[in-house]
């Protein structure tokens, strides 16, 4: 285990370098269009709450459309939502252009959903580097996977407070057998909450959960930290029984992305499977180029003094302890 803290000191710089003090997951903004009649549109479009300056965005629609009425805006559950009506007339919206305007100076997606009154809708991905999609007609159906399963991808490597997680139990279980276990226990116990939170089976609130999935990484550090390190307590022992626990509790802070788009019972099948297989892939990445980085360091036959090798366990509780107490004050205000 030592030896693996060598490998990690460099994995590990690079990852908190970038890190932003509050390990916000980036969760994706979402505009809903319902046909009411012909041309005649309900609009809700949500953004997710942060700390600071609201993100810049806004939805661009046709300019044939047109609001009779001003919108409302509240806060409910952690986003800012807008609603509306809009008139499109009979040029209505296929065949028309919607954009999401300061997409492309942010790290957000957008979930763009649009209803007809015959029943048929459209479900689109909207990303910095393509804000805006041509409509392409009613006659499109479903939701769309890919957009999901790259929503997860974005949602998993942009989830500093995960990643680190992973990173520590990379440098806490020693062995390739004990190591698959681990991380398997962990992607099945994130996959169970999160499709059970999904499905509306399990309802927890998400702030106390994204104070407890800073809290276990607390943990880990800390038993990374001991100088028994290997031997000792369960979590050394069974390092999969710590993974499943813990991979619980972050499944319901995955779950939060897709709870904050809202996404309507017809889709959810799909969205799902797809976001859950975007997390996984992202997850799965992220553990090969870190286990790739420390066979690079072992081959380079790189090491460091003595008095390093706590180094990556203090980093990592540090940043979790800040996470922690920063969404405990944002729980009890």
């Amino acid at each position: 285990v030592l030896r693996k803290y060598h490998w990690g000191l460099i994995g590990l710089a690079l990852l908190t370098v970038t890190a932003p003090v509050y390990a916000h997951t980036t969760l994706p903004a979402y505009l809903e269009l319902n046909e009411l009649a012909p041309g005649t549109f309900s609009v809700i479009w949500r953004v997710p709450a942060v700390e600071g300056p609201p993100p810049a965005i806004s939805p661009v629609l046709p300019t044939h459309c047109v609001v009779p009425n001003d919108p409302s805006a509240e806060q409910i559950l952690g986003s800012v939502v807008t609603s509306g009506i809009v008139a499109c007339g009979e040029r209505g919206l296929v065949g028309q252009t919607i954009e999401i305007d300061g997409l492309r100076v942010t790290i957000m997606d957008t979930v763009v959903r649009i209803t007809f009154a015959d029943g048929t809708s459209i479900s689109q991905v909207l990303r910095p580097q393509s804000p805006a999609f041509v409509v392409r007609g009613n006659s499109t159906t479903g939701v769309d996977g890919w957009g999901y399963f790259r929503l997860g991808v974005d949602h998993i490597l942009s989830g500093i407070d995960h990643l680190l997680f992973v990173f520590g139990l990379l440098l806490l279980v020693v062995g390739f057998r004990p190591l698959l276990k681990a991380v398997t226990a962990f992607t099945a116990a994130h996959s169970i909450t999160l499709g059970l939170a999904t499905l509306g089976l399990v309802q927890m609130p998400q702030a106390p959960i994204e104070a407890l999935v800073a809290l276990s990484i607390v943990f880990l550090a800390a038993e990374l930290a001991q100088p028994h390190a290997g031997t000792g307590s369960l979590t050394f022992r069974k390092p999969w029984i710590m993974a499943f626990a813990f991979g619980l509790l972050h499944g319901f802070g995955f779950a939060g992305a897709l709870s904050e788009i809202g996404i309507p019972s017809s889709d959810i099948p799909v969205a799902l499977l797809s976001f859950n297989g975007g997390v996984e892939a992202g997850q799965v990445a992220f553990i090969l180029v870190t286990l790739s980085l420390f066979y690079l360091l072992r081959l380079l036959g790189l090491h460091v003094k003595p008095w390093m090798r706590p180094i990556p366990a203090y980093t990592i509780g540090s940043f979790a302890s800040l996470w922690f107490l920063q969404r405990c004050v944002l729980i009890f205000g």
